[in-house]
């Protein structure tokens, strides 16, 4: 008798998983950027700082490049040089606005259908700077159309990212070659 509960115990669980991963969160305290303007976001990022995670580990010269596929989905192809391996590495994945199109959130999937937040929450007016924060606290960027940011640009995405709770004093910082 307890059988047969467990093939749709376990196929409510699997649903679940899956309703879950194709979402899209933010922190608590972080909001997206209204006013998002997705043609002047495309192109070119320099990665400035991170909180590290396994999937950028050990990487230096790190960049993420956005255009627009046909589907009006975004393409995203992240590379970095895996200081330790001695290598390249690249990952290319897609991009999805979660609610409109002028809102800086995003869901982005590397792996099929499981998707991850994505949410740029602030930028500068000219599109040169932006702050994005993952689906959690464990995971915050800050981009850079060049390998530099200003310190005042920094110093106000730091009190804005630590406001809403991220902890940076883990942050890494990203080296960039000159050649790159």
């Amino acid at each position: 008798m307890k059988n047969r509960y467990i093939a749709p115990i376990l196929l409510g669980a699997g649903i679940a998983a899956v309703l879950y991963s194709c979402g899209s969160t933010i922190p608590d305290k972080a909001v997206a950027v209204t006013n998002f303007d997705k043609a002047k976001y495309l192109g070119k990022w320099y990665e400035i700082a991170r909180l590290d995670y396994k999937w950028e580990k050990d990487l230096n010269n790190v960049t993420a490049e956005y255009s627009l596929n046909d589907n009006g989905t975004i393409k995203v192809d992240n590379k970095g040089y895996d200081v330790k391996k001695d290598k390249w590495e690249e990952s290319i994945g897609k991009a999805k606005f979660v609610k409109k199109d002028n809102v800086g959130m995003l869901k982005v999937s590397f792996f099929g259908p499981f998707y991850s937040g994505y949410n740029v929450v602030a930028v500068d007016k000219d599109y040169k700077y932006a702050l994005v924060a993952g689906e959690s606290l464990k995971y915050m960027w800050i981009l850079s159309r060049e390998t530099t940011i200003p310190e005042s640009v920094k110093a106000d995405f730091l009190i804005k990212a630590q406001e809403i709770g991220y902890k940076i004093s883990d942050l890494v910082w990203v080296k960039h070659d000159k050649t790159n």
